[in-house]
């Protein structure tokens, strides 16, 4: 075989697959498809150097690791806001038409899988990237490629990041489950479960074996120019890519909730997972417009399915210490099965509630789960009770450390700084990703080092020593120093996300950025008529703070002792004509939005997402939408990007 065939029977054995595989429309059978295989198989392995890439050979996996590594995405994965009725997509709805004006939105199916993140460059892809805390996620390339209905190489060569759900059929789902069970291991509890471990297998020929799926629903980093979000959708799925069963462009809420209905029709006959409907604004320029919250984006929402209802026991009530020392009861049932998991735990929020429920040990009750959202208790069947019910009551010590409890009414706390469960959920909160990120700082290891008194507070993390750690059970020394590595890495982290990860209640990061900023370190002193005068803080945020402070003085000088956290100076901008105004951005301009937004918040703007009285101005670029036009309506001066520039020279 010469190298040109070989290239011919790469280009014929590709095609077949994406017949098979995305097009469900096979065009060669079984034993041609093999025949052709080896072939390829044996040229490569007599001619290494001249293996392509994108060969099929790659898909059967062969690269095994010690572990994953952390990959940052180009642009940033964000959450999605979730809806459940259909008066909450039309506030929704309403909000978006508030803003932007009328617009049509992109629907399709919401499938219930592991978000991944392919990155492609010169038409190959290089990486692909697990969500993670959305900025950062594990690096599971060798993996993905073993996943047949994702290109190794696109007709497309500018760099382009491709996001999409990796998931499981369900028919494959049983089969995987059924061979687990034959070969005496767990089965998984549920599709969405199966694809995510599937995924992080450290041997990449096991994820080979496990029936993989990609569906793209969206893009990151990308120089596509298609006005709609739902043409440059059709472009992705012109390279190769597996298209959704169903999509509609919707104008109103009756031809969303109709859609939605059919989507739920269909829901046995689609063969992937489904937890809802996905609703984008489909006009990139408004998109733009809308912006994104610090979670979620302001253009697309999930409508999520009905929650799916089962009666079961409630045998006893179990309370939690939360890291803040707030009590949580949760109802330990009856083991049942509601949609794919087995559900053994409800929350009951508060004490409150159980109150207004009239809840009882031994009550029959209805419980509800939808999608991920937790199983809670939504009916108690009084009319089932035989007499065998036991009252629950409010507790007046704390179940851990015995301590005396603080009843505030709806909350009741446990007020011990030393409480074994408040220093293991501390520790654990403070590690997470989106705060002090501590790879390998997982629960069960904080339980472990709280446990064998190698550490009982978050300060103690900076104390540890390789000695402290040898011989503790799953310590081995690559593993010690990786995680003392670190820790040593959150020194010198930037305030705001050490005041996020202490756990203060009420105060997240927004907030945490705010009193950074205004503060620094004397945040440990600041007054109540100081913070509050913090735009977007209010007294309960305040009045938490200075509790805490109050409480931790000592310690929290101490620890910032310690991490020795960058501190985030608000430099008081020179004037300026944008200092102290509020300007609304709107349309495309020569720059992304979010360079012009922060050139604009150094000068001492407050960049606003909607236009008011209040508003001083709006600025404009091309295929400016309804920002404009309230602008013009409500008298609010208007200056085109052109003309900003103008006046900062």
């Amino acid at each position: 075989m010469t190298n040109k065939d070989y290239l011919e029977k790469i280009k014929i054995l590709n095609s077949w697959a994406k017949a098979y595989y995305v097009d469900d429309n096979p065009i060669a059978t079984d034993e041609e498809y093999d025949k052709l295989y080896h072939e390829v198989l044996d040229y490569e392995t007599a001619n290494p150097s001249e293996a392509l890439e994108d060969s099929p050979t790659k898909r059967v996996g062969a690269v095994v690791r010690d572990e994953f590594s952390k990959a940052t995405h180009i642009k940033r994965m964000w959450s999605m806001e979730d809806v459940f009725t259909t008066d909450e997509v039309q506030e929704w709805l309403d909000r978006t038409v508030k803003n932007v004006g009328q617009s049509s939105y992109f629907c399709e199916p919401k499938f219930d899988g592991a978000s991944m993140n392919l990155l492609y460059e010169n038409g190959k892809l290089v990486r692909a990237i697990t969500r993670g805390d959305g900025v950062i996620g594990e690096e599971v390339t060798d993996n993905v490629r073993t996943i047949r209905s994702v290109p190794l190489s696109i007709d497309y060569k500018e760099q382009i990041e491709i996001r999409g759900e990796v998931v499981i059929r369900k028919d494959d789902f049983e089969i995987i489950n059924k061979e687990r069970l034959d070969e005496g291991e767990q089965p998984f509890a549920n599709p969405r479960n199966a694809a995510a471990g599937s995924l992080r297998q450290l041997d990449s020929a096991v994820t080979a074996k496990r029936r993989l799926v990609f569906y793209p629903w969206g893009l990151g980093e990308n120089s596509l120019t298609q006005a709609k979000l739902s043409e440059k959708m059709d472009f992705i799925h012109s390279l190769g890519f597996l298209q959704p069963p169903y999509v509609k462009e919707c104008h109103s809420i009756e031809e969303i909730e109709d859609f939605y209905q059919f989507i739920i029709s269909k829901r046995d006959e689609i063969p992937m997972m489904m937890d809802g409907l996905v609703i984008k604004v489909d006009k990139v320029s408004l998109q733009e417009d809308l912006g994104y919250t610090v979670k979620v984006p302001k253009w697309m929402c999930a409508y999520k399915f009905p929650a799916v209802e089962k009666v079961t026991k409630v045998n006893a009530i179990t309370l939690q210490v939360g890291r803040t020392g707030v009590i949580t009861p949760v109802a330990e049932v009856e083991p049942v099965e509601v949609d794919g998991a087995i559900i053994a735990r409800a929350t009951l929020h508060n004490f409150d509630e159980i109150e207004r429920k009239g809840l009882m040990i031994g009550d029959s009750v209805i419980l509800i789960r939808s999608g991920d959202v937790i199983p809670k208790i939504t009916k108690v069947l009084t009319d089932r009770r035989d007499g065998s019910e036991v009252a629950i009551t409010r507790p007046t010590a704390c179940p851990t450390c015995q301590s005396e409890l603080l009843d505030e009414g709806t909350l009741i706390k446990c007020q011990n700084l030393d409480c074994p469960d408040r220093v293991v959920n501390s520790i654990i909160h403070f590690a997470k990703k989106g705060c002090m990120n501590i790879d390998g700082l997982g629960s069960k290891i904080v339980e472990i080092l709280v446990k064998e008194e190698k550490i009982s507070d978050i300060l103690g993390l900076y104390h540890l020593k390789f000695e402290d750690l040898e011989g503790l059970e799953g310590f081995k020394e690559k593993r010690i120093s990786k995680l003392l590595d670190a820790i040593a890495d959150t020194k010198g982290v930037p305030l705001h996300r050490l005041i996020s990860a202490m756990g203060i209640e009420h105060i997240g990061e927004v907030a945490g950025k705010a009193l950074a900023e205004e503060f620094g370190l004397g945040i440990v002193d600041a007054t109540f008529e100081e913070v509050v005068a913090i735009d977007g803080i209010g007294e309960e945020m305040a009045n938490s703070l200075l509790e805490f402070m109050r409480v931790n003085h000592d310690f929290v000088l101490k620890l910032f002792d310690a991490v020795q956290p960058l501190v985030e100076e608000k430099v008081e901008a020179k004037e300026n004509p944008f200092k102290d105004k509020t300007v609304v951005l709107t349309g495309s301009m020569s720059a992304s939005r979010g360079v012009v937004k922060e050139m604009l918040e150094k000068l001492g703007a407050k960049v606003s997402g909607s236009v008011s009285q209040k508003t001083d101005y709006v600025v404009y670029g091309e295929d400016a939408g309804s920002k404009l036009a309230k602008a013009e309506s409500l008298g609010v001066e208007t200056l085109t990007e052109e003309e900003m520039r103008k006046l900062l020279s």
